[in-house]
């Protein structure tokens, strides 16, 4: 079931990630769902079956214990229904930066694509 509030979703996103939990993910995300990077100059898009089975096959950051790092930068909203989420997260060594495009439907609150970048390692 879908979160009905934004803050919500954006926790279920947060957990799927830290616990590498794709039931989580299934949730949060639209089965249409896109993901996108610009890596050397070349343009990456990933479908979401693409990252579910990468996050399902990684270890978790709960696995080995790492303390939770995110947060929430910036929330666009562009109306009742539909926001753009700006975040920050590491998982393991790397910290990512991701704009997430967020809907609201009849079900909830979905991402429905997701433009990230490795901002740095750690």
């Amino acid at each position: 079931m879908r979160a009905t509030d934004l803050h919500d979703a954006i926790n279920t996103y947060f957990d799927a990630l830290y616990y590498c939990d794709i039931s989580l993910l299934d949730t949060v995300f639209h089965p249409s769902a896109s993901l996108f990077d610009v890596d050397e100059g070349k343009l990456l898009v990933d479908p979401i079956a693409s990252f579910r089975q990468d996050v399902a096959t990684r270890p978790s950051p709960a696995s080995v214990k790492q303390s939770r790092e995110q947060e929430v930068i910036m929330i666009d909203w562009l109306s009742k229904e539909c926001a753009t989420v700006k975040l920050r997260l590491r998982a393991h060594n790397s910290i990512f930066v991701d704009h997430l495009s967020f809907v609201k439907d009849a079900d909830g609150w979905c991402i429905v694509s997701k433009v990230w970048h490795l901002e740095r390692t750690v």
